[in-house]
């Protein structure tokens, strides 16, 4: 079963609030997405495994704890997603990056999927499935469900702001993967929208409307 697991550190919530302000710039946006996305890939990271290396420091011969391998693959919900990458590829710079394409139909709130590109080698790697948004699940859900399908069986996703409404409906569509979440918020409105949220992540990352 995995986790559900919202972040309490005062830097990711204060960074979370500016995030919110209606006031603040799409530059602004842009580099808090980026900032909050590094401080939670460093959580997230916690548990990638260690191997033993002997080096040698202008005192002496030690062994030390290294990486075993970085094998670690990103996937951004597009197009919103791509806000957290950069940041999350700041600590795991080898890490290879996917694309899933969904957009949200107006009318029946779904999502459509347009584009799915993975990593050949997406088996062998932990996943991050990345999305700022995380309203009905329905993005999520069927993002997760393609990264499956291309053979992807060890991910974690992490999104900035979640409804509670999301976070149940993914965890009972995808009980085996973790959830990460910046701020977990009240429910969703009439439109599907979190409230209070942060408005349209990707309107507010790029300056579209």
């Amino acid at each position: 079963m995995g986790k559900i697991y919202v972040f309490d550190h005062p830097l990711i919530q204060h960074k979370t609030a500016l995030l919110r302000d209606e006031r603040t710039t799409t530059k602004d946006f842009r580099e808090l997405a980026k900032e909050i996305g590094t401080l939670m890939g460093y959580e997230a990271t916690r548990d990638l495994p260690l191997k033993k290396e002997v080096i040698k420091t202008p005192m002496t011969s030690t062994e030390v704890n290294v990486l075993d391998g970085e094998d670690v693959a990103i996937v951004p919900i597009l197009r919103a997603g791509l806000g957290m990458v950069d940041g999350m590829l700041s600590l795991v710079p080898n890490a290879k990056v996917g694309h899933v394409g969904l957009y949200r139909d107006p009318e029946t709130h779904k999502p459509v999927e347009y584009y799915c590109k993975m990593p050949q080698d997406i088996d062998k790697r932990k996943i991050f499935v990345v999305d700022p948004m995380l309203a009905t699940g329905g993005s999520a859900i069927d993002a997760i469900e393609l990264v499956k399908q291309k053979g992807g069986n060890d991910i974690t996703f992490m999104c900035l702001i979640a409804a509670p409404e999301g976070v149940e409906a993914l965890s009972k569509a995808h009980p085996d993967i973790d959830i990460l979440i910046a701020a977990k918020d009240e429910r969703l409105n009439e439109n599907a929208y979190i409230i209070p949220g942060l408005g349209d992540a990707g309107d507010r990352l790029y300056g579209t409307k």
